[in-house]
């Protein structure tokens, strides 16, 4: 058994062919671009049982040598991943039951009968791969990097594969990311955490690509920044697999979600203060921005227009064709592997970022929730939208950390900021055209306004002392 620490990046046939020439590559590529072509059977049960144990079990044949593999559950972050790997070298190209003893197989599956394991699909492709001398100071570090191309065949059904393997074979993981952002600097390069079997599996069942990513475990108790970098991580790696998922298959709810993971990406990193220096935040905040000043507005335009959904997965291709998208997701990864907004920031900095989630939040949600100004804003509905910001940024924590507060009806309170950020979001009418629908929006946000600021929760956050 051994531990595959790897980073893959989805590209096109043309980058693949670029980087083979790369001279950073070069550089450090001491012998040479080497070709392998391998032929890849995975197996399951009709009801797919082991996918559903995050088991994937194959044969490769590899020139003249067959390997059986059995790869367990691991964990996999914005492209990034780690998980155990079980090998074992046969004879003859037939799948060998004997050696799922419980020494690898899951727990879960114990009561499997292995006869029911049969053929599933088929992924086949050539590799051309070299390993790269990537120092770190003194650390040595060597790093396979793979170019696969070939395709994924399940019945009637097939999909490309073209993509770069990254692999970890000496060194730490960091970097994976810094050669990969090196690479992107100049190609599009999707960090991408699919994998050839979970392909496999969606060829064959559309829903079986899971959009959900283990969710955040927070506690009142953790210091700001671990839950800082837990929520970034998890919105980065979810708006990863937004970001395949809507390449895909086209569905307009994930292009939302996308957009609304940056959003809330952005909002929580506005929101640390003095715990994230501006300095340290600056070159994120201008990659999201420019993502959500490009995406927000057609998302908001598409929800009422089917022309613009329909033209939008041709848009989001040209996306993804160009080093933009791969940049951020890389650059974002590194940024918080590194807890780059720890770097240099004041004494009061660093006490809040070592400050307990609940206690530091409350305070937050206070300060905002003071300078929101409802009563103001059911005087002046008009001007709602020039606290979307401030909205975004409340909504953000509650949405990923309300459990951690003891206030009434949170969850209430949540849900009557969403319908007031809605509001806010709806662009206002010409007066004379849509007399009376701007008169019933404004009239909406009036009533909104007024419900949450007579609310048990919001009357409660506002009395929270001031976390400055």
């Amino acid at each position: 058994m051994h531990t595959e620490t790897e980073l893959k990046l989805r590209a096109s046939r043309e980058t693949l062919a670029a980087l083979r020439e790369h001279p950073l590559l070069k550089k450090r590529n001491k012998a040479g671009w080497q070709t392998r072509e391998l032929t890849n059977q995975y197996f399951d049960t009709p009801e797919r049982d082991l996918s559903a144990a995050h088991v994937a079990l194959r044969l490769r044949r590899d020139g003249d040598v067959v390997i059986q593999t059995l790869k367990c559950r691991g964990k996999s972050v914005a492209g990034l991943s780690e998980r155990q790997e079980f090998e074992w070298q046969l004879d003859k190209p037939k799948l060998d039951l004997k050696k799922l003893d419980a020494s690898c197989w899951p727990e879960q599956l114990n009561a499997l009968d292995k006869k029911t394991i049969k053929p599933l699909f088929t992924t086949d492709f050539t590799r051309q791969y070299a390993e790269i001398a990537w120092g770190r100071g003194k650390a040595k570090v060597v790093i396979e990097v793979a170019l696969d191309q070939g395709s994924v065949v399940a019945g009637k059904l097939k999909e490309e594969i073209c993509e770069v393997e990254l692999e970890l074979r000496e060194g730490s993981a960091d970097a994976l990311l810094e050669l990969a952002a090196e690479l992107a600097s100049g190609h599009a390069l999707m960090p991408c955490d699919i994998s050839k079997a979970e392909r496999g599996y969606r060829l064959l069942d559309p829903n079986s690509y899971s959009l959900s990513l283990p969710t955040s475990e927070l506690d009142a108790g953790m210091a700001l920044d671990d839950a800082f970098a837990a929520l970034a991580w998890e919105l980065l790696g979810s708006s990863q697999r937004l970001a395949e998922q809507y390449r895909h298959n086209g569905h307009w709810s994930l292009l939302q979600d996308w957009v609304k993971c940056l959003a809330e990406l952005r909002a929580l990193v506005t929101s640390l203060g003095q715990a994230a220096p501006r300095a340290t935040t600056r070159s994120l905040r201008a990659s999201l921005d420019a993502l959500l000043e490009d995406w927000r507005p057609l998302v908001q335009a598409g929800n009422d227009d089917e022309d613009i959904r329909r033209a939008a997965p041709e848009q989001f291709a040209e996306e993804l064709q160009d080093p933009r998208w791969g940049q951020f997701s890389l650059e974002t990864s590194r940024w918080l592997s590194a807890r780059a907004w720890t770097s240099e920031r004041p004494n009061r900095g660093e006490r809040q970022g070592k400050a307990q989630l609940a206690s530091w939040l409350m305070h937050l949600l206070g300060e905002e929730g003071r300078a929101l100004q409802l009563p103001l804003y059911a005087q002046r509905p008009e001007d709602l939208a020039e606290q979307l910001p401030r909205l975004e940024r409340v909504q953000s924590w509650l949405h990923h950390a309300r459990q951690v507060l003891e206030a009434p009806q949170l969850d209430r309170l949540y849900g009557d900021l969403n319908r007031l950020q809605l509001l806010a979001e709806q662009p206002l009418t010409d007066e004379d055209e849509q007399a009376d629908a701007r008169q019933q929006l404004l009239d909406a946000r009036v009533d909104q306004v007024r419900a949450i600021d007579q609310s048990r929760a919001w009357k409660h956050l506002l009395k929270s002392p001031s976390a400055r």
